[in-house]
């Protein structure tokens, strides 16, 4: 080999040389850029992921506050159960060998009461989670744990403890109670208003695990104990409740009526004992609709079709609609103008009813009956829920002064947070109120109120003219200590005086006992009230009229102030003085006695007074001779309607039978041959 040979080789040597060189300099360069990255920029990320490998947490679930009523029946309570969830691909046993699939599915099927071949499925999903079993018993836990203890299996298999909201009375209260989601959150009703109070905070349990996850012995663990929810004591008497409802159903329903609400408030103390729309649902089962109406078609029905009545079934009509509140406004007319001492309630000639009213020269308002009513008092016009007396005393007032007792009487405002979803009313703009509009609104039609508004200002009425904020939470409990918190009446102002009080209170008397409201007459005691009958506007013809009563009894020391409206009845009669008064009788006669309030009225305690009362009997599929004999002989006046065929039958009537009623009261009988 030459000499230039060896120097060539060289050469290339020393040039292979600088280029490894080169090479492992930018290797060690990058090596040293990838740690440097790792350790300074994605090192925060790193140590996170890897403690969150190498450890494990579990919720310790808190539970949900009880919901009790008033005297302590549990209305919504949570129940804990347990689940059981795998992850297929790391069960293995604690040699981290595999375990087979056939033997698991036949231990879960066998332990937990599964299906052997539904388990194998599950097992043999390419998922990181499937849930094998939930609301497990205690004895089968027990026993799946015995197992995997036995056979050495840890990793792979979670148990969670959940709890589950439960509700003993389902359909009771519904409306107003409400429920929750699967992540026991309140989504509906006081359930989700209530819920920062209800839902407690979550703990935790951390513990070291290894790598398939399974629970490292004899090491520290940090436990962070969950807080668990307060209990809520409702104003809600679960007695007077289920009253309620019951009577509120059956007039929806005896009188074909898209829906109805009754609320029941205490005036002095504001306490809600009684809120109730109907139709209404099973709490257990909120998706699923019981209402026979809603439930017509559905299988045909869209998903957003679904979805509109699931919401028509859940609102509590009390305080999430608005509605125009007719002829029953008129006490808070009444109110305001014996305040102003713009009049009195027994100088007959304040008014005169025509039939009519004309506003403004041209627009004519009619009043709801044909015969006019003639010279009046103001309690005549109550009593005879005169539209054009209303009109009269609307225009003495001013709609300057009237809009200041609305405000007083709290109509502007929402009457409670804790109700879920109220809305506010909806009255005409003080600067748009013209003749027309002041005529109207004197009577109660052309704005919107909630049925909650309307009972907080006649309670107000009932109470001396104090106006008390209505509340139905009670008190607040805290389980873990038994430390209670009431929920003290909050009293917002002195609205009217005491002398306007006893006076309108005297008048809503005067509307039971001579008056339209004589369906509403309870045996055994004094009530004042008022009908209402609204018709739809121009612009919604389709929503129907709205038959309502409101009732303060008793009139002597009122207790109870009783709203029940039925929305757009389709059987027949539509006045809240025929269809409404009923139900608030029926409904009264058995609360007042509950609530142990004495009679005040001994007159109408005689079976032999003119004022006792007799339950209306059933007499569809009679003849209306039959029915007209029957009827006689127990003291009613009946109605044939231009029926001429006395051999015809009784195909409906109103009032609906089991109504107390009166003597001489007025009873209709329908046939199909009446005109």
């Amino acid at each position: 080999m030459g000499k230039k040979t060896v120097i060539k080789i060289e050469k290339r040597n020393r040039k292979r040389l600088i280029i490894s060189a080169i090479i492992s300099s930018c290797i060690l360069f990058a090596l040293i850029v990838r740690i440097g990255y790792l350790q300074f920029v994605k090192g925060s990320w790193l140590k996170s992921q890897a403690s969150s490998n190498q450890t494990s947490s579990k919720t310790i679930y808190a539970e949900r506050g009880t919901i009790f009523d008033t005297n302590g029946a549990v209305l919504a309570i949570s129940a804990v159960f347990d689940s059981v969830s795998i992850n297929p691909s790391l069960i293995q046993y604690i040699n981290k060998t595999e375990v087979n699939k056939e033997f698991l599915a036949h231990s879960f099927s066998s332990i937990l009461d599964l299906d052997y071949d539904e388990t194998l499925a599950k097992i043999n999903e390419n998922t990181t989670y499937v849930t094998l079993a939930s609301k497990v018993e205690t004895d089968k836990i027990t026993a799946l744990k015995n197992w995997m203890s036995e056979n050495k299996i840890y990793a792979g298999i979670k148990i969670e403890s959940k709890t589950q909201r439960n509700y003993p009375y389902n359909n009771i209260a519904s409306n107003l109670i409400g429920f929750t989601g699967t992540d026991n959150t309140g989504l509906w009703g006081l359930e989700n208003s209530l819920n920062s109070t209800l839902a407690g905070t979550n703990g935790k349990l951390v513990t070291l695990v290894d790598s398939v996850k399974g629970e490292i012995p004899n090491q520290e663990r940090t436990y962070i104990e969950a807080k668990n929810g307060n209990n809520i004591y409702l104003t809600i008497d679960i007695k007077i409740q289920s009253i309620t409802e019951k009577y509120l159903a059956q007039a929806v329903d005896d009188n074909n009526a898209d829906s109805g609400v009754a609320i029941i408030m205490q005036p002095s103390s504001g306490d809600i004992l009684a809120m109730a729309s109907y139709p209404n649902y099973n709490l257990n089962d909120p998706f699923t609709p019981t209402n026979s109406k809603l439930l017509d078609n559905w299988e045909n029905l869209t998903s957003e079709e679904k979805t509109n009545r699931r919401y028509s079934m859940w609102n509590n009509i009390a305080v999430q609609s608005t509605y125009e509140p007719g002829s029953t406004f008129k006490i808070i007319t009444a109110a305001a103008a014996l305040e102003e001492g713009l009049i009195t309630t027994d100088h007959v000639g304040d008014f005169v009813c025509n039939g009519y009213e004309i506003i403004d020269g041209e627009v004519k308002i009619r009043c709801w009956r044909a015969n006019p009513h003639g010279e009046q008092s103001l309690r005549n016009a109550l009593a005879n829920s005169c539209n054009p007396a209303f009109m009269q005393l609307g225009q003495k007032i001013g709609a300057k002064t009237l809009y200041e007792y609305y405000e007083a009487f709290g109509l502007f405002n929402k009457t409670n947070s804790d109700f879920y979803g109220e809305q506010n009313s909806i009255f005409f703009n003080l600067n748009d109120v013209h003749n027309v509009e002041l005529a109207t609104i004197s009577f109660g039609q052309r704005f919107n109120i909630t049925p909650m508004q309307l009972v907080t200002a006649v309670s107000c009425i009932a109470n001396e003219g104090i106006l008390v904020e209505p509340h139905i939470v009670k008190r607040i409990q805290d389980p873990d200590t038994n430390s209670t918190t009431e929920i003290e009446k909050k009293e917002i102002r002195q609205v009217i005086s005491k002398k306007t009080s006893e006076s309108l209170i005297s008048m809503l008397e005067s509307v039971v006992t001579d008056g339209t409201g004589k369906y509403a007459k309870v045996s055994g005691y004094t009530v004042g009230g008022k009908s209402g009958t609204s018709e739809p506007s121009a612009s919604s013809k389709d929503s129907g009229y709205v038959a309502s009563f409101i009732a303060v009894a008793p009139s002597t020391n009122p207790e109870v102030v009783i709203l029940v409206a039925l929305f757009n009845p389709k059987a027949g009669a539509n006045e809240g003085g025929a269809i409404s008064a009923p139900v608030v009788s029926q409904i009264l006669s058995e609360v007042l006695p509950h609530m142990g309030i004495a009679p005040d009225n001994i007159n109408t305690s005689n079976s032999n007074d003119f004022y006792a009362t007799t339950t209306l009997p059933d007499l569809t599929n009679k003849s209306l001779q039959d029915a007209k004999t029957l009827l006689k002989n127990l003291g009613f006046t009946v109605h044939l309607n231009g029926v001429e065929d006395l051999s015809a039958l009784v195909t409906s009537q109103n009032p609906k039978p089991g109504v107390l009623l009166l003597k001489n009261a007025d009873v209709y009988l329908y046939s199909n041959t009446s005109r």
